[in-house]
């Protein structure tokens, strides 16, 4: 996995544009999708971070989830629909929260002025490389898409007819179990949610997710080759950084399209810069707890 660790504004948005020129439709379309985070911390889903053995709650959390949800609930009633819908509200789950957008992931990287004593990071993840992974019936069905990603249709249709109670990652019965034992290892899926939230919509947002809940997400990115980048948001830079988001309106306000985003902003964009040394940094509120990408 490459280290990349630019000196300069320019320097970082070059780096995050590599590789960008797709040669066969004469367009720039990178193959990257992009994870911003405050500080260097290893990639880990919320589920694993709620219990050291994941499966074991998984179904649990999502049926109950879906047994006693109210408000507004999912126009389609599949389990893929219900995860993401899950994911956005804060369940724990086995999805990891990605951009299609540089420009968020470098928001996310800087958006807690409290980690500005740190480095942060932006994660790089290589679609190609990672899909070149996929079971040979998942790729073929990506194939006849025309498309880089799932979609909560596309997976829906690979369940299992006999048993349609049965959550795709059940051990007994889910089909990406199936899959995984058949190509003999674990295997990452893209699944682009749908526009259940102008959040997800704002943030260009997509969701990857392991085959086995299990697998740590850096273990399995460090073993295809080029799959993952992590490019160094160098703490030297974060305000810097973050003046030219707000500038280009990269920023709360835009991504969270409610009142508690716009205030967010308006904290964030009037607060004095610190001067030199180490400041005392107030507590977070709930809302910014909330708002921190999962």
């Amino acid at each position: 996995m490459r280290d990349l660790r630019p000196a300069s504004w320019a320097e970082l948005i070059d780096t995050l544009q590599q590789d960008s020129w797709n040669p066969e439709l004469r367009r720039f379309r990178s193959p990257y999708i992009f994870r911003g985070q405050g500080t260097p911390a290893p990639l880990t889903t919320s589920l694993r971070r709620l219990s050291a053995h994941p499966r074991d709650i998984e179904r649990h959390l999502v049926r109950a989830f879906r047994k006693y949800a109210t408000g507004p609930l999912c126009a389609q009633d599949q389990h893929w629909s219900w995860l993401t819908l899950g994911q956005h509200h804060g369940l724990p789950t086995r999805l990891l929260d990605w951009s299609y957008s540089p420009l968020v992931a470098l928001h996310f990287a800087t958006s807690n002025e409290r980690q500005y004593g740190e480095d942060g990071v932006v994660w790089m993840l290589n679609t190609a490389r990672t899909n070149a992974r996929l079971p040979p019936a998942l790729q073929a069905l990506l194939r006849r898409e025309g498309s880089n990603v799932f979609t909560a249709d596309m997976l829906a249709a690979l369940g299992h007819a006999g048993d349609p109670d049965g959550l795709p990652f059940d051990a007994e019965t889910g089909w990406l179990d199936d899959y995984e034992r058949e190509k003999g290892e674990p295997f990452l899926l893209l699944l682009e949610p749908p526009s259940i939230d102008q959040r997800i919509v704002q943030q260009s947002a997509l969701f990857a997710l392991l085959s086995n809940p299990e697998t740590a997400f850096g273990e399995w990115l460090s073993r295809p080759p080029e799959a993952a980048r992590r490019v160094v948001v160098a703490r030297e830079l974060k305000w810097e950084i973050r003046d030219r988001l707000d500038q280009v309106g990269v920023n709360e306000r835009t991504l969270f399209p409610d009142l508690g985003g716009l205030s967010l902003w308006l904290r964030r964009y009037y607060q004095q810069r610190p001067g030199p040394g180490p400041d005392p940094a107030p507590p977070p509120t709930p809302e910014e707890e909330r708002n921190q990408q999962r």
